[in-house]
C-alpha cells in the first residue's frame, strides 16, 4: 500500500479525465495475438470449514444459481434470421434518424449518405458484441481466481456456478458474432488494461471489486440499455438470459464485500476507492469505439466530440454507471476517506445514480428470465 494517496494523474495516467488525445493514445498494439499472458501472484486458499450456509445470503444465492442454469445451444432460437442493416435502420428510426441531435455541418458526416451510416451501424454492432465477449472472458478468468482465493466455502460454492455462467456467456456471444453478425474486433486497449490490472492484483477482494462490482455492474447496465433499444428478437432474448445471470454476479460481489469492508481501515478503503475510480474511467473510455472509427478511415479525435453530442449516446454513457454508483454506496465506498469517491463520481457526472436500487435489492426481479426471456 502506498505511503501517500495518489492524484488523478497517477491513478488514470492523465491529468484531465476528459483529455481525448490522451485517451486515444492508448491503443491495442497486439491486435493479431491469440494468446495473452498476464502474470499474477496470489495465495490459493483451502478452507477446512465446509459448513454450508454459514453465510446465509451467499448460500441462498448459490441455491438460486443452481436452479437458473440454461443452455446456450438449445434454449435460444438460433434459427431466427438476423439482418444487420435492417436492425441499424430500425434503431435509427427509433432515435429520430442517423446522427439526430448533433450539428453535422462542416464535419466529415456532412457528406455521408445512407450507405456510410449503415456501415457505421453494422461496425458498431460488431464492435459492441465483440467487447462484451472479451469482457465475459475476463469475468470467466477472474471468477476462477475467486474460487481459488476467497476464504469462505459459501463464496467458493457460488463462484463455481459463476464460472459456468461466464463460460456460457463467452459461448453465446461468440456464437451470435460468428453466425449472425458480419465480423469481430480485438479486445479494446482500455478494457484489456483494466482486465490485466484486476488479474494482477494479489488481493481477492480487489478481484471482486474490479470484476463483480465494476465490470459486471457496467455490463448489467449496458445489457439493459441494449435490451431496451434493440429491435432484434434473438439478441433481446439472449440479453435477457445473460442479464439474469449478471444480476446474481453483482449481488455476489455486494454481499461478499459488505462483510469484508467492515474490517478495513480508512487508508485501505481509500485504496479501493482509487481502484474503483480507475476502473470506472477505463470502462467509460472504451465505449468511445475508437477502433470503429479507425476501420472506417475517419479520425477518432475529429468525430468523437461530434458523436458525443447525440442525445442517445450521452444517455448511454451516463447510464453505464446506473448500477455501479449505488453498489459503491452500499459498500460504503462513496463516503469513506472524506467522500473521495463521491467527489470523483460528481466530477464525471454520475453521482445522481447513488439512490437508485443497488443490485443486492433488484436481482430478484431478473431471476425469472428463462420463463419470460422473450419479453
Amino acid at each position: 500500500m502506498p505511503d501517500e494517496m495518489r492524484d488523478t494523474a497517477a491513478i488514470i495516467g492523465r491529468e484531465e479525465v476528459d483529455d481525448l488525445e490522451a485517451i486515444l493514445s492508448v491503443t491495442n498494439t497486439e491486435r493479431d495475438e491469440v494468446i495473452h499472458a498476464v502474470h499474477s501472484n496470489y495465495d490459493t486458499i483451502f478452507t477446512w470449514d465446509y459448513e454450508k450456509g454459514s453465510r446465509p445470503k451467499l448460500d441462498k444465492l448459490y441455491e438460486k444459481a443452481k436452479k437458473a442454469q440454461w443452455n446456450a445451444q438449445t434454449d435460444l432460437p438460433w434459427e431466427t434470421p438476423v439482418d444487420q442493416e435492417e436492425i441499424v435502420v430500425a434503431n435509427a428510426v427509433a432515435t429520430g434518424g442517423f446522427g439526430a441531435g448533433a450539428d453535422l455541418t462542416g464535419t466529415p458526416f456532412a457528406k455521408w449518405g445512407e450507405k456510410e451510416w449503415l456501415r457505421l451501424g453494422v461496425e458498431a454492432q460488431n464492435w459492441t458484441l465483440s467487447q462484451f465477449m472479451h469482457g465475459e472472458q475476463g469475468a470467466l478468468v477472474c471468477t476462477a481466481k475467486i474460487v481459488e482465493s476467497v476464504p469462505w466455502i459459501d463464496a467458493k460454492y457460488y463462484a463455481a456456478t459463476q464460472v459456468m455462467d461466464e463460460a456460457r456467456h463467452v459461448e453465446v456471444f461468440n456464437k451470435y458474432l460468428s453466425e449472425k453478425l458480419s465480423g469481430s474486433y480485438p479486445v479494446n486497449a482500455h478494457l484489456r488494461l483494466l482486465l490485466d490490472d484486476i488479474i494482477k492484483d494479489s488481493r481477492w477482494d480487489m478481484t471482486y471489486l474490479g470484476m463483480q462490482i465494476m465490470v459486471e455492474g457496467l455490463a448489467l447496465a449496458a445489457f439493459g440499455f441494449m435490451h431496451q433499444m434493440t429491435t432484434e428478437p434473438l439478441l433481446k432474448k439472449l440479453l435477457r438470459y445473460v442479464m439474469s445471470d449478471e444480476a446474481r454476479h453483482v449481488a455476489f460481489g455486494v454481499l461478499s464485500l459488505q462483510e469484508h469492508y467492515q474490517q478495513l481501515d480508512s487508508s485501505e478503503l481509500r485504496e479501493r476507492q482509487e481502484f474503483a475510480f480507475e476502473a470506472a474511467v477505463r470502462m467509460r473510455d472504451r465505449f468511445l469505439q475508437q477502433e470503429v472509427w479507425e476501420r472506417l478511415g475517419v479520425s477518432p479525435k475529429e468525430v468523437i466530440p461530434i458523436m458525443n453530442q447525440v442525445p442517445e449516446r450521452k444517455i448511454f454513457q451516463t447510464m453505464l454507471f446506473s448500477k455501479i454508483v449505488p453498489n459503491c454506496k452500499k459498500l460504503g465506498l462513496l463516503d469513506a476517506a472524506d467522500g473521495w469517491l463521491r467527489d470523483r463520481f460528481t466530477e464525471i457526472g454520475v453521482i445522481s445514480f447513488e439512490d437508485w436500487a443497488d443490485t443486492g435489492e433488484e436481482y430478484e426481479s431478473l431471476q425469472s428470465a428463462p420463463a419470460s426471456a422473450a419479453s
